[in-house]
């Protein structure tokens, strides 16, 4: 594959002639100033959960054409040979393009073409930590500066590689945001659960320190409580101080620990964490403040614990069986398995403790089966990696390598190429719960944010490659991935828009 050039500062106008020689995707750049749109327009301020796309200074609207051979919209049916209409930093209006408006076809606009485009991909799981390892007391040892210097290069990557939003569940993203949005460094549109929540012995207790050491950093009355991308909280009380102090923050969800994990040194992903008081607290703390609440869940007491509680999204799932998949539909839960870590884990065991190894090789029997069952049960999913080092940027649970999630949901999940595709995309802002306001983004309709990227080639060919449909149990072997794997390449993705403006071009 031929190594394309990457626009690193925002190019609006596509103000020059490009071409690829991946799929004969090309750039035709005309009048960039006209606009057939003569109302003066300042572009609104974005709502604080709808985007993180600054206002953009002109007083006259922005308007750009994007004609593409396969339009697959996220949610739905692709099409074919159709034009983009992109006015500002949202998606104006969808035409064939043999039947573009008159005043379309016979003004110059900046017009680019492009083999088959698809919304902005969605990550709904990662941690921005600015560590180079999975050991998560780097969390406290690392200092600022240098986790956000390498937290810059991570957010680039993974807007280059296609993803143009991200929930973090865990870290720095708040403040790496705020630098994204005054447009001081390229990244993606970041949703973020600030500090994750703990009880003291659970998944985000630093184990290797004294309680004393991890307290003076990470519980609900330290300096700086909530500062850190974990935070301890224990009994009702704290934990609704815990909701408040991520809240202040600036979170747009909240993350809790409902069981064990596998990188937590002394507990077990079987058992759950919090009492039902205490769960109960945090999901009705975050209600009031408009939250939703995702819940890591390895065992099926901690799932039902969460779902009873009210908690949005099921992380992980790795025990789920008939009962807990009852459940999230009545409850319309929405499961973000993170399939990645979990493939890579078990291939890479230089990245963990030996204690963390063992514990990934025993949840990694009952994962594959758990994210099968919920793919042919109907539960809602939306795809997200687990990815949360830093540096360096080719270790394989490093930030920016996502695409493989979209061709594990089809081989190991039983899903055809569209519904992967779909939980990638038009099942992101799901994620974020239906209490605040949820961005417009994800598909490919007027009205949404212009969030959107170009591949070289369709990822729907080749289907009989895939995997096909719901498939059978946990042990059958999956497809080869076809033309799903064009995602975990980010050389294959062309161009990247997000809020309108291109980021990447050939």
């Amino acid at each position: 594959m031929t190594r394309r050039q990457v626009t690193l500062q925002p190019n609006s106008s596509s103000s020059s002639t490009s071409s690829t020689t991946c799929a004969g995707a090309s750039t035709d750049s005309r009048n960039a100033s006209y606009s057939p749109f003569t109302e003066d327009h300042a572009s609104p301020t974005p709502l604080a959960m709808r985007t993180t796309i600054p206002p953009q200074p002109s007083d006259k609207s922005r308007v750009q054409l994007i004609s593409t051979s396969v339009l697959i919209p996220g949610r739905g049916k692709p099409r074919h040979d159709m034009t983009v209409v992109v006015r500002d930093a949202l998606i104006h209006a969808i035409h064939p393009t043999s039947a573009l408006p008159a005043f379309l076809q016979h003004h110059s606009l900046p017009a680019t073409h492009v083999p088959v485009l698809l919304p902005g991909l969605w990550d709904c799981h990662t941690h921005f930590l600015g560590t180079k390892s999975l050991n998560l007391s780097e969390v406290v040892s690392t200092h600022a500066a240098v986790a956000g210097a390498r937290l810059a290069r991570n957010a680039r990557d993974i807007l280059l590689s296609g993803f143009t939003s991200v929930r973090d569940l865990g870290g720095y993203a708040i403040e790496l945001s705020k630098a994204i949005s005054e447009s001081s460094l390229p990244g993606p549109n970041i949703y973020s659960a600030a500090s994750a929540i703990s009880q003291t012995s659970g998944h985000g207790d630093l184990f290797d320190l004294p309680v004393d050491v991890a307290h003076s950093r990470l519980s609900t009355t330290c300096p700086n409580a909530g500062s850190y991308p974990l935070l301890l909280a224990d009994g009702a009380d704290a934990c609704r101080m815990a909701v408040r102090l991520v809240t202040r923050r600036g979170a747009k969800c909240v993350k809790v620990f409902a069981s064990g994990g596998v990188l937590s040194i002394l507990d077990d992903p079987l058992h759950a964490q919090y009492s039902a008081g205490e769960l109960e607290a945090i999901v009705d703390e975050a209600a009031r403040a408009g939250l939703a609440v995702a819940a890591h869940c390895h065992g099926k007491a901690g799932i039902l614990a969460a779902l009873r509680a009210g908690c949005h999204t099921i992380e992980h799932g790795t025990y789920l069986d008939a009962e807990c998949v009852e459940v999230m539909l009545a409850k319309g839960a929405v499961l973000v398995p993170t399939r990645t870590v979990v493939k890579v884990g078990v291939d890479h065991p230089e990245l963990m403790s030996p204690e963390s190894y063992v514990k990934m090789l025993e949840t990694a029997k009952y994962h594959r089966a758990a994210y099968r069952l919920a793919v042919r049960s109907g539960v809602k999913i939306a795809l997200g990696t687990d990815l949360g080092i830093s540096v360096p940027v080719d270790n394989p649970l490093a930030l920016g390598r996502s695409g493989g999630e979209l061709s594990y949901a089809v081989t190991d999940g039983g899903m055809t190429p569209l519904q992967a595709i779909e939980a990638a995309t038009a099942m992101g802002p799901e994620t974020l719960g239906h209490l605040g306001a949820a961005p417009k983004s994800g598909q490919i309709r007027e009205g949404y944010d212009a969030d959107l990227i170009a591949l070289c080639a369709n990822p729907l060919d080749d289907i009989a490659g895939d995997g096909g449909g719901g498939g059978g149990g946990g042990g059958g072997g999956g497809g080869g991935g076809g033309g799903m794997e064009l995602f975990k390449d980010p050389q294959n993705v062309t161009h990247v828009w997000k809020g309108g403006v291109c980021y990447k071009s050939p």
